[in-house]
Parts: structure tokens; C-alpha cells; sequence
């Protein structure tokens, strides 16, 4: 009896220890367990309670009737399948007739202190069935990427979401987005993990970076163009805008629309095109949207015109020519002048991490979440890395960059210079780069994110 309670004083200290050092292994040790044994004894209770329930059919009540039996109970959504991850459960429901799916979403906060859990958000899988993902831990205290994460053609993982699942930026699925955050809210990272993803896919990399190029210059040897000045960008965004009309003559001459060419072979863009000819896709990534849009002479009005009037083209036409833009900046608003709002209307993606007004949190989900917008200017401060991310569907997800340093995405660059492409209309503005640059060990990352 010594000896049991020894080890089970052991077991118990080991757990708590688990919990507070390293709750990603405290859950995949003893967390799962418990939680899946909490949801499905208290279920029926907790759903009554919160009035996730639905009288019995009216055939039950008449059948209990007759043959004298007690009333039947009201009855919850039908549980379809218990599925445990690595950072928590996933319930999916079959939801009885009268109930909604908002009435899930409605309850989330109920459900996540019924079942003593860290989170629960839901979605619609289809009609009549819901996904509620709940999390176990905080996952994005200590953000730890899924070894294995899907690959398709143009999406990368950049982030955690706050469910536990992976955030992808998806650019055939939305082409063009808009990341904003104030100094030291992350935004460096989350574009730096962007750039990592990118790296080893087929992709030109063509950036503008106002800052003299500190951010984007170290990693060079992955770009097939930089900018670091709002005078060389106009000339940069000129010759996209030339590639992009040169794009859309090549695939109006492989059209070959007859009577025997099937639709599925008709090319409308870039994909549609036989791979033999298929242009690179490119990737424009600006890092400080508000440099362009400042001006103080009639001249520099005039390059601004210019530069704006360009990016406009570009995110209302690039999507079918492979052109995609990452628009990033610390402030965005419309006082930046003429341009700069029907510039947002074609940017589908929103990132919003911690902002320093309420106008540019509007700017960035005024007009696809409201409820996102109070969200993200309670990012606190001491969350570097934390920001919401939504698109025009109106749903926003809470995420978080893992840290990368600027070294690491460095030697990732690095690795992968022999996928840069060589663009003729962009090859005045290839940087000079030296021999390469021997990988150098990064240093031990941090657990939180910068």
C-alpha cells in the first residue's frame, strides 16, 4: 500500500509539473483522457443546461402515453464521432430538426466552462452536422507547428490558430491580402514565416521595403526583385504591370476556343495553362504600405499617383496572371489619400495584429467583421506574435506566428536561391548578391514569439 501511494504521489507530481512546464504533453499524457471521459458523461446534462436540447417527437410522447411509460427526456444533438487531437477534441454533432447552427456558436462560452476546457469554437461542416473543435491548453502561449502540415500548390502554413488548427495563406484561394501591426506587435515575424513557407515552392519573390530594405534585403538571395525606395518601386510596379499584360496576351492566344476544345481546356488563367507554358507565379510583398502613400512636393504626388494607381491594377487584374500582393504596413488609413480605399476593397486576406488605433483596426475588418474589429485592439502588448486574421466570408480566427528569427529565414533563403527565378522584365531590379552566405547555426529560438 506504501509503495502505490508513493507512486501514485509520484504520478500526481509529475502531472502537475507537466501542466504548468509543458501542457502540450501533459495534454497527450493525461489530458485527453480525462477531457473525452468529461464530455461524455456530463453531455446530456450540460446540453440541457444550456439549452441545446429539443422536446421528444410527438409520436415518442403519444407512445409513452399509451403504454403508461415515463416521459421521454428532451433530447441533444446526436454525437457522430469523438476525434482527439493533439490539442484537444473534435466533436462533430448531427443536430436535431429545430436547432441551429448559431445556436452552437451561441453556447461556446457555456460549453467551454461546463466541459472545463480551454476553448470551443464550432463550424458547419453541412447541413445539419457541426464541428466543435475544443481546445485543451492554451496553444498559443508557446506556439508549436504540426510536424506534418498539408501541401498544395501556393499555400503555406504561417501560423496556429487559436483551435489548434494550422492557418494557411491560401493565395489561389485568396489572391490578395492586407497585414497591419503596430512597432513590435509581430508583424515582422508573421511575414518573415511567409517568406519561409514561400522559399521552396516555384515562386518569384519581388519585394518593397521603404526602410532603406533592413527587412527584406538579408534575404535577397530568395527575390527575384527589391525595392528600397518609393522612387525605384514605381519603376518595380511599372514592369509587374507590363508582365501582367504580357501574361494575359499568352494565355488569350493558348484560348483556342473551337467547337472540339472541351471547357475544361479553355485557359482563363495561369493554372489553366499547360504547364510547359505556364508563367511563374509571383508573390509582391510590400513592407510599408504608408511610405508609398506619404508625399510632401507636387513631384512626389505625382509618384505616388503613379505608384497607387498601380498597385490598384495589380490586385484588380494580377489574380488571373499569378500575381498576388501582401500589402503590410504599421498604419493604413484613408488619409493616406485617394486610391487607398478601393485598394482595400480588392484585398480579401486581413491580418490585424496589435494596433495602436481604432481607425485602422476599421480599416482593416470594418468592413467584414465588426466583432473582429474590438478584438483586435485588445491584442495586449506583452503578446507579440498574437493577431486576428479574417477574410470577406466574415468569420476571423485568432493566431499566432511561430518565432523565426531573422536568421533562420536567412539560411532558408539561402538553401533555396537555386528556385529563384530570373524574370526578364524584372532582371534591372535582381539585387546584387555575393557568393553564398554559409548557413549559420541559429540561435536556440524563443518561446515567445517577437
Amino acid at each position: 500500500m506504501t509503495a502505490f501511494t508513493v507512486a501514485l504521489v509520484l504520478v500526481v507530481a509529475a502531472a502537475g509539473l507537466l501542466r504548468w512546464r509543458r501542457p502540450a504533453w501533459y495534454w497527450l499524457a493525461f489530458g485527453v483522457t480525462l477531457a473525452a471521459l468529461r464530455v461524455l458523461v456530463r453531455y446530456r446534462s450540460v446540453m440541457d443546461a444550456c439549452g441545446l436540447t429539443v422536446p421528444p417527437a410527438r409520436w415518442r410522447l403519444a407512445l409513452a402515453r399509451a403504454t403508461n411509460q415515463p416521459i421521454p427526456e428532451p433530447r441533444p444533438p446526436r454525437i457522430r464521432r469523438l476525434r482527439p487531437t493533439r490539442t484537444g477534441l473534435v466533436l462533430r454533432l448531427k443536430l436535431r430538426p429545430g436547432q441551429d447552427v448559431f445556436d452552437i456558436a451561441a453556447a461556446s462560452d457555456r460549453l467551454r466552462h461546463s466541459f472545463s476546457m480551454f476553448g470551443v469554437t464550432s463550424r458547419e461542416v453541412r447541413s445539419g452536422v457541426v464541428e466543435v473543435r475544443m481546445t485543451g491548453y492554451d496553444v498559443l502561449k508557446r506556439v508549436q507547428m504540426p510536424a506534418e502540415t498539408e501541401t498544395l500548390p501556393m499555400r503555406v502554413p504561417v501560423a496556429l490558430r487559436e483551435d489548434g488548427s494550422v492557418h494557411y495563406r491560401d493565395y489561389r484561394a485568396i489572391p490578395h491580402a492586407l497585414t497591419l501591426g503596430a512597432t513590435e506587435s509581430g508583424k515582422s515575424v508573421y511575414q518573415r514565416n511567409l517568406v519561409a513557407g514561400l522559399a521552396p515552392l516555384d515562386v518569384a519573390l519581388v519585394g518593397i521595403d521603404c526602410k532603406q530594405g533592413v527587412e527584406l534585403f538579408p534575404l535577397a538571395r530568395r527575390f527575384s526583385a527589391l525595392a528600397d525606395s518609393p522612387d525605384t518601386a514605381a519603376e518595380l510596379l511599372d514592369a509587374l504591370v507590363a508582365r501582367m499584360a504580357d501574361v494575359y496576351r499568352l494565355i488569350r492566344t493558348q484560348q483556342r476556343i473551337t467547337v472540339d476544345v472541351p471547357d475544361a481546356e479553355i485557359a482563363a488563367e495561369i493554372w489553366d495553362l499547360p504547364v510547359e507554358l505556364r508563367p511563374t507565379p509571383v508573390v509582391v510583398l510590400v513592407d510599408e504600405v504608408a511610405e508609398l502613400a506619404l508625399y510632401a512636393t507636387k513631384e512626389e504626388e505625382k509618384r505616388r499617383d503613379r505608384i497607387i494607381t498601380a498597385l490598384v491594377r495589380l490586385a484588380q487584374l494580377g489574380r488571373a496572371a499569378g500575381i498576388y500582393l501582401e500589402i503590410c504596413g504599421q498604419r493604413f488609413g484613408s488619409e493616406l489619400g485617394k486610391g487607398i480605399t478601393m485598394l482595400r476593397a480588392q484585398l480579401t486576406g486581413r491580418t490585424a495584429h496589435r494596433l495602436n488605433d481604432e481607425t485602422s483596426a476599421n480599416m482593416a475588418f470594418g468592413d467584414i467583421a465588426p466583432d473582429a474589429v474590438l478584438a483586435a485592439i485588445q491584442i495586449p502588448a506583452e503578446l507579440r506574435g498574437l493577431a486576428i486574421a479574417g477574410d470577406a466570408s466574415g468569420g476571423w480566427h485568432r493566431i499566432r506566428a511561430p518565432h523565426t528569427s531573422l536568421r533562420q529565414a536567412v539560411n532558408l533563403c539561402n538553401r533555396y536561391a537555386d528556385r529563384t527565378p530570373d524574370l526578364p522584365e524584372l532582371a534591372t531590379f535582381r539585387p546584387t548578391t555575393g557568393t553564398a552566405t554559409e548557413l549559420v547555426p541559429s540561435a536556440k529560438a524563443s518561446p515567445a514569439t517577437a
